[in-house]
């Protein structure tokens, strides 16, 4: 390696590693920058009208018919020393890239050249980073060949230009060719005649760049600000600069922890300071910028957007605006950390990245002309759009409060008050940016912080005097109760109290806003997260095998730690735990039990989470809601304070170099080309580094610096790496190389695998949660999903189908194609006329609504309406489309057809659901609950034409097989039951349709009375519906019921024959065509049975056999109310089949068990009691073959009923009562309850038979907790000796006193009944 860089092993314990010069090659002349032009130029066509002169756009946008002056072209990597450092590989392509990402600009005199600053990251495939920061200044164009080249380029351009735009009639718009118009057109047509080389200087953009391994900002720009300005002083800097750049990348080390470093500049001392391993990590932006432009509410929003991991796109006329954003967002986000796709200024020429189907955080430069409404984004469903420089935010639709949004933000507000700056931002920042551009033309301001407006309210005061904004800013400062006046005053006493500060007033002010606003965010989640530890599940084997099998590993009990959160927290806490910062956060905490090898972050974080534990040590480990303030800021800025009053070392001073004679010569104006042979190596033995560094500044070295950024050490970075590329997610940021077809197919061929992966984990995680929950339905292991943790899991899938929908999406253009041309971007620069033959191919666009999985469906929908109204409707629609689905109803329902474009209308016609995003939402969770999403998008993309219109030849709906796996991994989805729909959508209007099956054989036909129904849901019950006489079968809307429960069903007992033997009643919701069967088996009429002309069905929800080709599965049925043959066992008891004492006790058990586990599951998440008390194997059930077990058989021909006990057994207990022969108090309290429910329930006017009797006392005793006092009375009760034989159950003390005790353990519950079940009754 040519430059090593001296130093030996304390090399990497260096302030920079690279000094880069970029600009213009004039030996390769000028190189037109394809990708970037080629972006340009879409972007500018997008704001053109068809028809509508070219004008306006080549004076706004950027394209191939721009003038010369405003096109793109390549700059090169000019010089860079030293050539290589081993720990720090240098990167030619990424530098070149980020140093100046638009590329070569050129100007003439006219224009102005005030230099900017930017600041840049290069992540590598570790994850680990490397900052630069750059300056780019104008220098005279003195080589005579590139000043004609850009004459030829006019002339050309000129000459095109008269050619296109002759206006085909002799209308006014000629005069845009001559000269005579108004003063706007000439303007325009100067801008294009705007270089003459016999009248302008021409200038191009130059570069000079430190690349450093930490963000020391506000260091690297003074240093670049002042060796530019040694550039430009007419007088020469004191030393040539060859040695104040050999001084800071060979001499000036990196601070240590917790120490600070002063170093010369050309024109005076820099200082810098990084913080202790026990405080927040390096970070050296200005918060305070972020707030201005953006403003508080804003800018939490943006923070919530990045810690749910949505998709965020910056966008800003600066470089360093976005840098700033970015790294202050990602910072604010202490102890977790950014895990996806993090580029903060993306180069022109990456653009196409911007369909990057994963989460991100990207930055977009505006080219200040355009608006939003003229950028067309590939993806738009889950985006977080923000428009820097005019105080704008997109939000992405649900996006859930950040916890205490409001105290936090006032807790916020109250900093940045203090420190003058309003909470709603200083809308100057981007109100008066076009007024701003006037002045810079007019030279009337000098920015230096790249066209930024400056900083404090006191310097905007000073500009904006003119401006009629000032009326506005003035009542905006005076609201923070600070006059523009005593601001200055009270800062200046406030610092300089006692100590004596080495650095200016204002720096001072950015490191005391900075470290105030992160200690006040990073406080949140000590709060949010204090005893997140308790939660960890620590692995049992070792860390190997733990590495291996990552996935399939839970690592932390979300269950558990968000039933322990206050309920306001649960909608953003529930979707946070599901991201990849909060796993990876775990995963750091499980790795590293032990102080020693725990990461630096994670040390701090801990140890702020036991103060924290050892404050609370006296209230209760439940969370509240209270929101707690920040106390840690005043030792955090105390500690800073400390530091830059005592600077702890000094570096060298900048000294004459061994260099020969007549080098280091100087022009005013121009950057000079360096003296490679004296910069390319370091001093061979770095005397300074013996004899002044305190050892741990040689331990250092690259892994250690990095662990400020990536935290890891050696083997776990290894490790993580490895993850990393399992987990599909490597692309951290896209590969900054001169961009190859094969590469861009490359990156979007990891997208496409990521996707898929990303596809089989989260099928897996939501069939393994909800498994989970059915098998603890049947007993099985324990519950571990809750209501909100499903919605999450769901959630995140629509999440996942509008990124996989959206990767290589053909953007919506009016008259171009943007895949066309990249695809064929070979063709760019050749004659205009093919340029314009790309415009003639409609392409489809994407609704607006910004889902493109409903802007997908949407066009199918069209296709088939057209297809249908031509006639040429493939036969294969209709075959998918009028298959049945069989399922085991009965067949005189007819079933309900699949159809995809009948499940659309379905969404189309909810009125609540107002955006696309929303309707794609819904149509997912309906397919869901259908199971029918897998088959319905194997539908949708059966229409090959349309994707092939809709994708990129790259995207994944177009990759065969990757498709063909997507759609069977959502397939798995049919082996569970969903309610997602009916669940969330709670107050829709649905059609349930209605069949009530009579007997055949026992004269139905007959029947003359009136009937009626009344179905109810766990969302609500219809009230009574009456049913036509002789109509069996329905339609009727009501407002959504949810999940079915009971039927009631009776009729007037009108008619000469009234009685009416119903087999059961079926009802179909026709939105999610789930279909419920509720058995009844018995007659309805006086005389008949038990006599009840109503009775009360529970139900069962049937599950459809789907078609052959999707796989069998079968959930187990929901309980369903008795059937027929139990029914009829009351009538004639001995066809009964005998239960003996033994399996009795056991559905006691069962039945009880039920119930008790059913209260123990999260709220949100409890199926419906009426079943456990009613169903099949129900509380009622059992307690009904108690009774019935040894009870005595009637005479023949006369049915006796437990009712018919029941009753006997209250009239003697009140004759008992009347006689006062009454035992002892208690008993005579039970004996009075017991009478007072069976008089109720007899007195009640509902016609509801002895066995509806029964169940009523049933549900009303588990309700009041009686059921256990009822069965010890009854047991002792003398009917009982007579009614039953000896064997019976009842008779046997020991089998009571067992029943008795498993009934009391229902006594800890709350039960609620069903309006249903106890209607009629006020007790």
């Amino acid at each position: 390696m040519s430059g090593g860089g001296g130093g030996g092993s304390s090399a990497p314990g260096r302030f920079a590693d690279y000094f880069v010069i970029c600009g213009l090659d004039t030996e390769t002349g000028l190189e037109p920058d394809e990708l970037s032009a080629l972006c340009q130029y879409i972007q500018a066509s997008k704001t053109r009208d068809g028809a509508s002169r070219f004008i306006s756009s080549a004076t706004e946008g950027e394209n191939f018919e721009q003038t010369p002056l405003r096109r793109t072209f390549k700059s090169k990597v000019l010089a860079r020393y030293p050539e290589n450092v081993e720990w720090n590989p240098f990167d030619q392509d990424a530098v070149g890239m980020l140093c100046m990402p638009k590329g070569l600009a050129f100007k003439t005199q006219a224009d102005s050249r005030e230099p900017q600053f930017h600041s840049f990251i290069i992540t590598r495939e570790d994850g680990s980073r490397t900052f630069g920061f750059s300056l780019t200044f104008f220098e005279e164009v003195t080589s005579k060949q590139i000043c004609s080249a850009m004459q030829t380029l006019y002339h050309m351009h000129n000459a095109e230009y008269d050619i296109l735009h002759t206006p085909p009639t002799s209308d006014k718009d000629s005069c845009s060719s001559t000269g005579d118009c108004n003063g706007t057109s000439v303007s325009k047509l100067q801008r294009f005649n705007s270089y003459d080389i016999s009248r302008d200087t021409l200038y191009v953009s130059k570069c000079i760049c430190l690349i450093t391994p930490m963000s020391f900002m506000k260091a690297c720009k003074k240093v670049l600000e002042q060796l530019h300005q040694a550039v430009t002083s007419p007088q020469p800097p004191p030393l040539p600069l060859e040695s104040y750049i050999y001084n800071i990348l060979y001499e000036v080390p990196l601070p240590p922890a917790g120490r600070s470093l002063k170093f010369s500049g050309v024109y005076g001392p820099i200082v810098c300071q990084r913080p202790s391993t026990s405080e927040l990590p390096l970070f050296d932006f200005p918060v305070k910028e972020v707030f201005e432009l953006l403003g508080v509410e804003n800018v939490v929003q943006l923070f919530t957007c990045a810690l749910l991991e949505f998709q965020i796109l910056l966008y800003s006329q600066h470089y360093q605006r976005l840098m700033t954003v970015a790294e202050t967002i990602t910072a604010l986000m202490f102890p977790f950390q950014w895990q996806h796709v993090y580029v903060p200024i993306l180069p022109a020429s990456l653009l196409h990245f911007l369909d990057a189907p994963v989460p991100y955080l990207m930055g977009l430069h505006s080219n200040g002309l355009d608006d939003r409404s003229k950028l067309e984004l590939p993806q738009e469903a889950n985006l977080c759009f923000v428009d820097v420089d005019n105080h704008f935010i997109e939000l992405p639709e649900d996006l859930p409060q950040f916890p205490n949004k409001l105290e936090f933000i006032q807790e916020i507000s109250e900093i940045l008050m203090a420190f003058g700056i309003p909470p709603e931002g200083n809308l100057h920042c981007s109100e008066s940016a076009s007024k701003m551009k006037s002045l810079r033309a007019c030279d009337l301001v000098s920015d230096k912080r790249n066209g930024n407006i400056a900083g404090s309210p006191l310097n905007s005061y000073e500009l904006l005097k003119e401006n009629e904004t000032i009326a506005r800013l003035q009542a905006l400062v005076k609201r923070t109760g600070v006059s523009l006046e005593k601001l200055e005053v009270r800062e200046e006493t406030s610092s300089k109290k006692d100590l004596k500060i080495q650095c200016d007033e204002e720096e001072f002010k950015i490191y005391q806003l900075n470290i105030q606003i992160r200690e006040v965010f990073a406080n949140r989640f000590t709060q949010m997260f204090a005893d997140y530890e308790v939660f960890v599940i620590q692995p049992s084997q070792d860390k190997e095998s733990w590495f291996t099998n990552r996935e399939q590993m839970q690592n932390f009990d979300k269950a558990s730690f968000l039933s322990d959160q206050p309920e306001p927290y649960l909608p953003f806490l529930s979707r946070f735990l599901e991201t990849q910062m909060f796993a990876s956060f775990i995963d750091n905490k499980i790795m590293c039990h032990d102080e020693d090898d725990k990461d630096p972050v994670l040390r701090v974080f801990d140890s702020r989470v036991d103060k924290i534990r050892l404050l609370n040590v006296r209230t209760p480990t439940l969370r509240t809601s209270m929101y707690q303030k920040c106390t840690t800021i005043d030792e955090a800025e105390k500690s800073i304070e400390l530091r830059l009053a005592k600077i702890d070392h000094t570096a060298v001073h900048p000294h004459l170099l061994d260099m020969k004679i007549g080098q280091g010569k100087y022009e005013l104006g121009f950057f000079p080309k360096l003296q490679s042979d004296v910069l390319s190596i370091g001093p061979a033995s770095n005397k300074w580094t013996k004899r002044n560094a305190p050892a741990q500044w040689r331990r250092k070295d690259r892994q250690k610096q990095h662990t400020e950024h990536l935290r890891l050490d050696n083997d776990q970075r290894e490790k993580y790496i490895q993850e990393a590329r399992n987990l599909g997610s490597t692309i951290r940021q896209p590969k900054l190389s001169n961009l190859s077809p094969s590469v861009i197919a490359q990156t979007n061929w990891k997208f496409v695998e990521g996707l898929l992966k990303e596809c089989r984990n989260k099928t897996k995680r939501m069939l393994v949660e909800k498994m989970g929950r059915e098998a603890v339905e049947l007993g099985h292991g324990e519950v571990n999903i809750t209501g909100v943790e499903e919605n999450t899991l769901i959630a995140s899938l629509c999440d996942l189908l509008e990124r996989i929908w959206s990767h290589g999406l053909q953007v919506k253009q009016d008259r171009s194609c943007t895949a066309f041309i990249l695809e064929d971007r070979a063709s760019v620069y050749s004659a205009s006329t093919q340029i314009w033959a790309f415009q003639t191919t409609r392409r489809p666009t994407l609704h607006k609504g910004k889902s493109a999985l409903w802007s997908h469906l949407l066009h199918y929908l069209e296709n088939r309406q057209r297809k249908t109204t031509s006639g040429s409707f493939s036969t294969s629609g209709i075959l998918l489309d009028s298959e049945r689905r069989k399922s085991d109803t009965s067949p005189a329902m007819s079933p309900l057809r699949i159809s995809l474009v009948q499940d659309m209308r379905h969404i189309q016609n909810i009125s609540e659901i107002k955006t696309d995003v929303g309707k794609a939402r819904a149509w997912v969770r309906l397919s869901m609950e259908k199971k029918l999403l897998s088959r319905h998008l194997k539908q949708l993309l059966s229409d090959h034409e349309l994707t092939k219109k809709l994708y990129k030849r790259y995207a994944f709906l177009r990759c065969d097989d990757e498709k063909e796996q997507f759609l069977y991994h959502l397939l798995s989805f049919n082996a569970v039951d969903y309610f997602c729909f009916t669940n969330v959508f709670t107050t829709i209007l649905i059609p349930y349709h209605i069949l009530i099956v009579p007997s055949k054989k026992l004269g139905g036909s007959m029947f003359t009375a009136n009937p009626w129904i009344c179905i109810s849901g766990e969302l609500g019950e219809t009230g009574v519906l009456q049913i036509p006489r002789n109509i069996l079968e329905m339609t009727f809307e009501c407002q959504n019921l949810g999940k079915l429960t009971t039927v009631q069903i009776g009729h007037d007992n009108s008619g000469l024959y009234a009685k009416w033997l119903v087999e059961y009643v079926m009802v179909r919701n026709e939105i999610t065509g789930h279909t419920y069967k509720f058995p009844c088996g018995r007659w309805l009429g006086k005389g008949m049975d038990d006599g009840s002309l109503e009775r009360i069905l529970v139900g069962e929800l049937l599950t459809s056999h789907t078609e052959v080709d999707e796989r069998q599965c079968r959930t187990p049925p929901l309980q369903q109310s008795p059937s027929m043959i139990r029914r009829f066992v009351t009538i004639s008891p001995n066809s009964k089949p005998k239960l003996n004492t033994g399996q009795i006790q056991e559905a006691i058990g069962e039945a009880v068990n039920g119930i008790v586990k059913h209260f123990h599951k999260p709220e949100k998440e409890r199926g419906s009691l009426t079943l456990l008390l009613c169903g099949e194997s129900g509380l009622v059930s059992a307690l009904e073959q108690v009774f019935q077990h040894g009870f005595k058989s009637p005479r023949l021909f006369k049915n006796v009923f437990i009712w018919d006990f029941l009753e006997k057994a209250q009239t003697y207990y009140e004759t008992l009562e009347q006689n006062e022969m009454v035992p002892e108090e208690n008993w005579q309290t039970r004996a009075r309850n017991f009478c007072r429910f069976v008089t109720a329930i007899n007195n009640t006017p509902r016609n509801i038979g002895k066995d509806g009797k029964f169940q009523m006392l049933v549900c009303l005793g588990a309700r009041d907790h009686l059921l256990h006092h009822w069965i010890a009375l009854l047991a002792d009760c003398p009917i009982t000796a007579q009614m039953y034989e000896d064997i019976a159950l009842i008779k046997d003390h020991t089998l009571v006193n067992s029943l008795i005790r498993v009934l009391q353990t229902l006594q800890e519950f709350n039960i609620t009944l069903e309006a249903s079940l106890v209607k009629g009754i006020d007790i």
